[in-house]
């Protein structure tokens, strides 16, 4: 983009500032007591101030009560959607949330229905990031119970073209350390070593200082047969990084011995692993320091 277009679409960009983005919310639900409980026990929060005939909300919570879950809410306006959109046209097609600022009036109250605007506050100037360019968008919420101001939440998003990772790269080394030494070196030698506690027979992966099952710090080992099926998986699009050549599957292996550990599943096309698929493991070298155990997909009878 020229220098005059690129004045031209941000001047553009900026005409959005000051909109709308949200009229008249009203909160799905009332401020309420096992909304309360289930975040402080996820956020492991005990302040007595949160239970009670006299509980109020945790501050933090202010979001919660004006999300709109999956169906969204009924008073959301264009012009949010609009200005994305016109990014993704540019090419800021990737987006990620940057932070957050709350302010807090009074606290909220079992029983409070809050009731909310939101508008697009600002757009920022073209920033070249790590990421890639793009621009900072920021709206802000203000939320209200019977019209008077509870709190104040800012949300700040960057709109970017991601970054093209150059091809080639070595690959991430692994972390090896007393822990887990004897696994690579099993690695070194081809061979492919479980843990197994010598307290109560545990066979556990990854390695661990101590038995997840009875607390022995005692063990040995056991050499996988090799034998294993995909047990779950996910294919990676994005973020690229410089060693890998997106997309490509990583799989959750289950071995005949019953643990599990993630690996990379070849000799197949990406969109073509599934659960429950067969696979049998190889060593696969990288460059002249790393060789990593791999996982070969297999017909129905092994082969």
């Amino acid at each position: 983009m020229s220098d005059a277009g690129e004045g031209a679409f941000a001047a553009r960009l900026k005409t959005y500032e000051g909109r709308p983005a949200a009229v008249a919310g009203v909160g799905k639900d009332r401020v309420n007591a096992p909304m309360i409980r289930h975040w402080c026990e996820a956020m492991g929060d005990t302040n007595p101030a949160y239970t009670g005939p006299d509980a109020i909300a945790p501050p933090t919570m202010l979001q919660t009560w004006t999300m709109g879950g999956l169906s969204g809410h009924g008073g959301r306006a264009g012009a949010y959607d609009e200005l994305l959109a016109l990014l993704d046209e540019a090419g800021c097609t990737s987006v990620v949330a940057t932070d957050c600022e709350q302010e807090y009036v009074r606290p909220l109250r079992p029983g409070d229905e809050v009731t909310f605007d939101a508008v697009i506050e600002s757009v920022s100037d073209r920033k070249r990031t790590k990421l890639g360019t793009g621009y900072f968008v920021t709206t802000r919420m203000d939320l209200r119970v019977d019209g008077e101001p509870v709190g104040t939440h800012r949300f700040r998003i960057l709109k970017y073209a991601p970054v093209r990772a150059r091809p080639g790269g070595r690959r991430p080394r692994p972390v090896i350390n007393r822990d887990n030494a004897g696994f690579w070196e099993g690695v070194a030698r081809h061979r492919l070593l479980i843990q197994r506690c010598s307290g109560c027979g545990t066979l556990r992966f990854p390695w661990l200082p101590g038995c997840n099952a009875c607390g022995s710090p005692e063990w040995d080992t056991a050499e996988a047969s090799g034998a294993g099926t995909v047990f779950s998986y996910v294919v990676m699009h994005h973020p690229p990084f410089p060693a890998f050549s997106p997309p490509y599957a990583v799989g959750l292996i289950e071995l005949a011995e019953g643990v599990r550990m993630v690996s990379n599943v070849i000799g197949v096309p990406y969109d073509k692993v599934r659960i429950g698929m067969p696979v049998r493991l190889e060593f696969a070298r990288y460059d002249d320091e790393l060789e990593l155990p791999v996982f070969r997909a297999q017909d129905g009878d092994g082969s």
